[in-house]
């Protein structure tokens, strides 16, 4: 039985079937995701005539790590392993990609987690209710792409300050917007929304700090994933050393905890903004990597599984988007010896890319890895993303020369050290593990109670390995709903 999903609504159920039956809509299990090969043969037809991002009920079986962008339809896994002359390391760092998700984003499929199971169980009623999606970025976009492919009404929330780009696209979604105050670091002002939407019962928020599908579907999806790719290049000295993955929502470091159960000797990396750092120093403040806010521990992070805290400075990762997407830039690579083919693929990180990235770093030199370590982490989006960042970024700076390029490879890669690293005894697990109760007892309604069963590994093994499970049975059973509409 699932701890996520309470009830089974079976005249809701009824209702959405058939309004997914008109509209031709067959809901992907998580098995899919992760095997998305397995697809129907009628849904792998149509995805050759469906663009990556259109609003189309058969990209609903793209939400997966392993899209083809040739073919439009199934590969292996995306990743870009980046070359040693750029990291300045002998371990070998990749990154999953994640602009060839629908939206550009891998967000889309933790909003699907969360929003799914309970639109197949009958909680969610797409007539009444409204789905909201509180965000410092892409899972609000996410959530608005899943709700208008399956017919729901979405409403973001994200900070007033965050990339133009994100504002333009929701409005054209057709999403409702809300605008908090503040910029990424500001979480508690959308909290402070969320209570104020609660009062009307037609808003069913999905909060990606407490809702566990968003680490269900890492663990069950991204780590695997992972894996895969990890397989394919090992040999017999190859280890799978650490993982590294911006907190966030801590949905994404999820598959760290799959990767330590299939690995035991892997390493969990928490990356932060310096400028913010939570984790690292119970700290504060505003900062510019879009897409991991912070000022709190998320419900839904096994603090209890995080090897070290890596906090990354903001202005390491603005100068580096520079370096990997400016001309002046991408010569000055060039002449390091980065080849074409890589050079292509620098714009696939994003901002939180890069941090992802630069905690990568600095894990491979605090614990002296050599090129028989791999170290993973997650490009979360591309620079798609950011293009009006380095509009700004020129406007400040002006244009990004020769000197610049070498200025930043030089200050924020070969100079990336391992200060701001703090590997994490037990009892400093215990002490950050402890900070969630000021956010999510006092504040959030959670209880005491379940705040101390979440120091128990078996309560994340049991939600991790046994919910997806459940999910798959609810999303067979509506689908069979769906055929007899």
């Amino acid at each position: 039985m699932s701890r996520i999903i309470k009830t089974y609504n079976e005249e809701v159920v009824k209702r959405t079937a058939k309004r997914c039956k008109d509209r031709g809509i067959i809901i992907p299990t998580f098995e899919q995701m992760r095997h998305p090969g397995t697809a129907p043969e009628a849904v792998k037809a149509r995805l050759k005539t469906v663009g990556l991002w259109d609003v189309d009920p058969a990209n609903l079986f793209r939400i997966t790590w392993k899209n083809d962008h040739a073919t439009g339809l199934f590969g292996g896994p995306n990743h870009l392993e980046i070359p040693s002359v750029i990291t300045g390391v002998k371990a070998r760092i990749i990154g999953m990609v994640g602009k060839y998700f629908p939206t550009g984003a891998h967000k889309v499929g933790a909003a699907f987690a969360c929003l799914v199971p309970r639109l197949v169980s009958g909680e969610f009623d797409p007539d009444r209710h409204k789905a909201v999606w509180p965000s410092t970025g892409n899972y609000c976009r996410g959530g608005a792409f899943d709700s208008a492919v399956l017919g729901c009404t979405a409403v973001a929330i994200l900070p007033e300050n965050m990339s133009k780009e994100r504002f333009t696209w929701l409005a054209e979604i057709g999403s409702e917007v809300i605008a908090t105050p503040g910029c990424e670091s500001n979480v508690k002002e959308i909290y402070d929304k969320c209570w104020e939407l609660k009062a009307d019962p037609k808003h069913m928020i999905f909060n990606q700090f407490e809702e566990f599908g968003n680490p269900v579907w890492h663990y069950n999806v991204t780590g695997p994933a992972i894996e895969e790719v990890f397989n394919a290049i090992r040999t017999p000295k190859t280890r799978l050393a650490a993982y590294a993955s911006a907190t966030g929502s801590a949905g994404t470091i999820a598959a760290g905890d799959y990767l330590k159960a299939h690995h035991p000797g892997a390493k969990v990396i928490a990356t932060e903004a310096l400028q913010c750092p939570t984790l690292l120093m119970n700290g504060f403040g505003d900062h510019r990597i879009e897409g991991i806010g912070d000022k709190h521990v998320p419900w839904v992070h096994n603090v209890r599984n995080t090897d070290a805290i890596a906090a990354i400075d903001d202005e390491d990762c603005m100068r580096i988007l520079r370096l990997f997407n400016e001309p002046e830039g991408q010569a000055y690579l060039a002449s390091l010896g980065v080849s074409e083919a890589v050079l292509k693929q620098l714009p696939l990180l994003g901002i939180s890319g890069i941090c992802n990235m630069l905690a990568a770093i600095k894990a491979a030199k605090y614990w002296e890895l050599d090129e028989n370590d791999v170290v993973f982490t997650i490009f979360t989006d591309s620079c798609d993303m950011y293009r009006s960042r380095l509009e700004e970024q020129t406007a400040e700076h002006g244009a990004f020369t020769a000197m610049d390029a070498a200025r930043s490879h030089t200050g924020s890669l070969e100079r990336q050290a391992v200060d701001h690293f703090k590997e994490l005894t037990f009892p400093e697990r215990k002490a950050v593990h402890n900070l969630k109760y000021y956010t999510w007892v006092e504040q959030q309604g959670k209880t005491y109670e379940e705040i101390c069963a979440q120091w128990d590994p078996e309560y994340w093994r049991q939600l991790f390995t046994e919910e997806a499970a459940e999910f798959d049975k609810l999303i067979v059973k509506f689908n069979e709903e769906v055929s007899r509409a």
